[in-house]
């Protein structure tokens, strides 16, 4: 029987859920992956040659129905679940003044709800394992920006990795909330171009991701805030 550990990634057909998915993968884990687009996903398992320990699984973070839908294929598939990753979430780079209110409940829901809906939908599963709750947020929810709408959703983020942390701590779970800077990933394609400047890799934050992962028993890290060296906010 195989008893590896077990690992839920939303948003893990590209960017940063991809290269903790691939990170994981090299460790030892058996990892699952979701994501809203088929072929993103389809072309992500090709990629890796479509290994025994990778299950990829479309659906949307923001509804409850997919979100359990994962959880419990994940179970059924390998029998366990030892840490989620809430990574989905995109922004859509205008301000609370001047922009376009028709594409923000959609990046509210992925980026708040989502996380909240996958906390929700594993608790059971990684109080068996005493296992791990990993959010991804951003820096921007550490800092002001003007008008940013998506910076509230980070500090929503901030606010829901703290508050989680003090209710499943007493069930033997941990929650680490990993904030990155600008990283080089498809986030920015909505955006139209990258920022200026040095930016990470997704690989780089994914480091952090499995680090926290694989501390040792009784250790939960909460907190890390990765920026590229150069960036000022």
């Amino acid at each position: 029987m195989n008893d590896s550990p077990v690992a839920l990634i939303t948003g893990g057909g590209s960017g940063i859920g991809a290269a903790v998915a691939r990170q994981l993968l090299d460790a030892g884990h058996r990892v699952t992956v979701t994501g809203r687009g088929e072929a993103r996903l389809r072309a992500f398992a090709e990629e890796l040659g479509e290994p025994e320990g990778l299950l990829a699984i479309v659906g949307n973070a923001a509804e409850y129905t997919d979100v359990q839908v994962a959880v419990d294929a994940t179970l059924k598939a390998f029998g366990r679940l030892d840490t989620v990753v809430a990574n989905a979430g995109f922004a859509t780079h205008d301000t609370v003044a001047e922009g376009d209110p028709s594409g923000w409940t959609e990046m509210v829901l992925t980026n708040v709800l989502g996380p909240a809906l996958l906390i929700r939908a594993s608790i059971d599963a990684l109080k068996e394992t005493r296992g791990r709750i990993v959010l991804v947020g951003s820096v921007a929810g550490f800092v002001n920006g003007p008008g940013n709408i998506y910076g509230a959703t980070k500090w929503a983020v901030t606010g829901l990795a703290e508050n989680t942390r003090r209710q499943v701590t007493d069930w033997g779970v941990g929650v680490t909330h990993i904030a990155p800077g600008r990283v080089e990933t498809p986030f920015w394609d909505s955006y139209g171009s990258l920022p200026p400047g040095h930016l990470l890799t997704a690989d780089q934050i994914a480091d952090s991701v499995v680090w926290a992962v694989r501390q040792p028993d009784g250790v939960d890290v909460n907190t890390v805030v990765v920026r590229p060296l150069g960036q000022p906010n």
